[in-house]
């Protein structure tokens, strides 16, 4: 049993792709450039807001800056952040069940802090997590198993205690980079994109929220 669940936000928690492409267009419209599909920007998604703007900027055709269209991104992701962004159903009820078996769960994403604190309050998530690691912080982002590594010793959870939840190939290699079990979320936007040739079978595959909590105890 895992005593240790360690949670994406985007794709995992949370169904961000519409704010998130929202924002990106909005950005591009502030250059004159025609809007993207929503789902070429939200596969672009997942190694932090940086990557991110320079992807869109750089399949839009845009020529400016990362300096210039980072925080036209980031001003108008703010403004939008939770307008159609909603918890996965059956989150609420999987943190709760977890919390009730007394499982440590934490946050580990490669998006800003702030406005994952933001997104976590908006929709009383906070609570259940013990600690919430963003992609700004002092540690390198995923796939680096820096912050997970820190994670774990403050939970004194070794790797076999612990599970990383996620949906993207970023978690996946996250997970492989620390030595931990992996809960990849078929349900999430980031599993369209992960090549079916990365899988080695030993991963934990869910289509709901609610079938979290049974691979979190396999094993």
């Amino acid at each position: 049993m895992s005593r240790l669940a360690v949670f994406d936000l985007d794709g995992t928690l949370i169904d961000s792709r519409r704010d998130l492409a929202d924002s990106a267009n909005e950005m591009l419209a502030g250059y004159g450039a025609a809007r993207l599909p929503d789902d070429a920007i939200v596969s672009m998604i997942g190694c932090g807001v940086g990557t991110l703007v320079r992807r869109v900027i750089s399949a839009a055709g845009v020529e400016t800056s990362l300096e210039d269209a980072l925080p036209r991104f980031v001003a108008a992701y703010d403004r939008r952040l939770t307008v159609h962004t909603r918890p996965y159903d059956g989150i609420p009820g999987l943190l709760d069940q977890l919390q009730s078996r007394q499982v440590a769960m934490a946050v580990l994403t490669n998006k800003p802090l702030e406005q994952t604190r933001k997104i976590l309050d908006l929709f009383d998530l906070t609570s259940y997590f013990g600690w919430v690691v963003g992609g700004d912080g002092p540690w390198p982002r995923k796939p680096a198993p820096d912050a997970l590594i820190f994670l774990m010793n403050q939970a004194s959870s070794g790797p076999a205690e612990t599970m990383l939840i996620g949906d993207s190939i970023v978690d996946l290699q996250t997970s492989r980079n620390a030595g931990v079990r992996i809960c990849l979320a078929r349900y999430g936007f980031g599993f369209a994109d992960l090549p079916a040739d990365q899988l080695r079978g030993d991963e934990a595959l869910v289509d709901t929220p609610a079938d979290i909590a049974g691979m979190l105890h396999a094993g």
